[in-house]
This record gives C-alpha cells, sequence and structure tokens, in this order.
C-alpha cells in the first residue's frame, strides 16, 4: 500500500540537528535550512518567533508514498493526518519539504508533468493544513485549530471512500464457474 516516514528531531538534547538532517536526506535538510540555525541547531530567530510555544521538538514528515492503485483518491492526505495527530505531541511544529520522491515512472521525466505532479503533492499537505514557509518547506502548528478541521473532514473523505469502494466490490461479484 506504502508508507509514512517522520522524524522526532529533539532539539534539547545536546546535538547539532542540522548536521543530522542534511545527512538523512535532502527533504529533512531542506527543512533544517529553513528553520534551524546551522550553529546552535536550534531554532531560528525568525522561526522560534512564528510558532507558538506547544514543545521543543520539531516533526518532520520526509516521505509519503503511496503505491499506484491507491494514488489520486486523497488517501494520503487522510493518513498523513492521522499520523500527525499520533505523533505531535510534545512537538513545537511539523515541517515538510513535499516533493517527488517515486522516480520509477517514465511521464514524470518530463518537466511539466513533474511541476504538476509536485503542485498535487503540495496541494495535498495544504489539504492537511500546512502552509508555505519558506521556498518548499511548509509548516504545520500542533495549535492549530485548523488542524483539528482539517481531521474531521478527512474522516468524512475516508468514509466516503469506504462507501465507494463498497459499491464498486457490490457490483464485481460474479458467479464462479461450475456453480459454486
Amino acid at each position: 500500500m506504502g508508507s509514512i516516514t517522520f522524524y522526532r528531531v529533539h532539539l534539547d538534547r545536546g546535538m547539532n540537528a542540522v548536521r543530522v538532517m542534511e545527512e538523512e536526506s535532502e527533504g529533512l535538510d531542506e527543512i533544517a535550512q529553513a528553520l534551524l540555525d546551522p550553529i546552535t541547531g536550534n531554532f531560528t530567530e525568525d522561526a522560534g518567533s512564528a510558532l507558538p510555544y506547544v514543545g521543543s521538538s520539531l516533526l518532520a514528515m520526509d516521505k509519503v508514498t503511496l503505491d499506484e492503485p491507491w494514488r489520486g483518491h486523497g488517501l494520503g492526505a487522510i493518513l498523513v493526518t492521522e499520523a500527525i495527530h499520533r505523533l505531535m505531541v510534545g512537538c513545537r511544529v511539523i515541517a515538510c519539504s513535499p516533493g517527488v520522491t517515486d522516480l520509477s515512472s517514465d511521464r514524470l521525466r518530463n518537466r511539466t508533468e513533474w511541476d504538476r505532479a509536485t503542485a498535487k503533492i503540495a496541494r495535498g499537505r495544504e489539504l492537511v493544513g500546512f502552509r508555505q514557509y519558506q521556498g518548499n518547506v511548509y509548516l504545520l502548528s500542533p495549535a492549530s485549530l485548523e488542524l483539528e478541521e482539517q481531521r474531521g473532514a478527512m474522516r468524512g473523505r475516508l468514509a466516503d471512500l469506504g462507501l465507494v469502494w463498497r459499491r464498486t466490490q457490490a457490483h464485481d461479484i460474479s458467479p464462479r464457474p461450475g456453480g459454486g
């Protein structure tokens, strides 16, 4: 079906998070460059003043992948919303850098298709409540009322998807050969 990869970055444990994040992935490096001071490894003054204090950690969403049959139904945004609610306790912010990580499709070698896919991924993050902060880095506050509202909307979408799936399954029933 797919996977979601999050990293909880503890900024109060003495290690410089910037160095660790830049070694882990390009997306995490992009988040670190936008939010963290390279010398201290803590939030920059700009980022710190823009974020309500509800915790000291950074929750970074690195990758969301869905197998091809599951794509295009809004399921990624639904799953991300539920995962964030379970992981956000103690975090000051949730961050992501949306982009295409599955390069197996030949159609994404065309720049227009690449841009279209990346924009669609960013729209999915915005459905969850992420807002563009700097460059391709999007932030979501755990204290946001919109986050809870979006969770309700996402659960409604999941229920709708379930109904559609059940209807298609009911139409796909066919008699088995041999009468059984």
